[in-house]
């Protein structure tokens, strides 16, 4: 059975770095399934994969056919959907990149949506981890996978407002579904330690803090040259601290 870890939280906090190191650590004990989520589809180059087509491109393409009347319908969409999934699939020896793209255009999506949802669901069964990186907000995990979240990581700064935001997405993910395991929170390129206003609100929402990582100076040379995230060197501050994550989640 495959284990789904969805790592959300507002833009800006590292959450893509963050799922991409998670990503890299978990193929070293599995086959792993990255989920790029966000609109902006940087996981690709976090990983160092190519991004050659989105499921969104997928679905509009399709949609647009239906409403054109020039879709085959000779093959069933659900099975269409699954067909072109798998195609847009990149593929190593033990990650897999699956790239969502931009939110819909204009128009109704919402039988695409569904079973694409599924399509996505059947591919992910297939693989001993499934590593979500979510869209800003929690948009992502509400609506466009229904697999059951295993564990979810908010990552945020330490600033009292993105720990707002983090204590408001964990309220919003327990009226949006009730099929998420752990909920735990991470912060991340923290400058110094946490103020007693933030403690306060980590304390009086809930969240577990399961790791702070410092500011890593490595990550100025990797960005700026588009690096993929395995360049950075294991006793890097952002490496180890992810790695600290994954055991304290008892994934490694």
């Amino acid at each position: 059975m495959s284990k789904t870890i969805a790592i959300a939280g507002k833009g800006g906090t590292g959450k893509t770095s963050i799922s991409a190191l998670l990503t890299n650590i978990l193929s070293k004990k599995g086959v792993v399934l990255a989920i790029d989520g966000d609109p902006s589809s940087n996981l690709s180059i976090a990983l160092g994969l190519p991004l050659e087509c989105t499921v969104g491109r997928i679905r509009e393409d399709m949609t647009v056919s239906v409403q054109k009347g020039t879709y085959d319908n000779s093959i069933a969409k659900p099975d269409y959907l699954q067909m072109k999934v798998l195609e847009c699939l990149i593929e190593t020896e033990k990650i897999d990149l699956l790239a969502m793209g931009r939110p819909e255009g204009p128009g109704c999506y919402c039988a695409a949506n569904n079973m694409l949802r599924v399509a996505i669901d059947r591919i992910g069964e297939n693989y001993d981890y499934v590593v979500i990186d979510c869209e800003a907000g929690m948009e992502h995990v509400s609506r466009q996978t229904t697999r059951d979240i295993d564990i979810l990581i908010l990552v945020t700064d330490s600033s009292v407002k993105g720990l707002i935001t983090a204590s408001n997405m964990k309220d919003l993910i327990e009226e949006l579904r009730t099929n998420v395991g752990k909920v735990c929170l991470v912060l991340n390129r923290a400058k110094s330690g946490l103020q007693p206003e933030g403690q306060k609100i980590i304390d009086q929402s809930g969240l577990e803090l399961i790791a702070t990582i410092p500011e890593d100076p490595n990550m100025a040379e990797v960005d700026g040259k588009g690096l993929p995230l395995s360049e950075l060197p294991t006793d890097s501050p952002l490496f180890e601290g992810v790695y600290k994550i994954a055991a304290k989640l008892e994934l490694v």
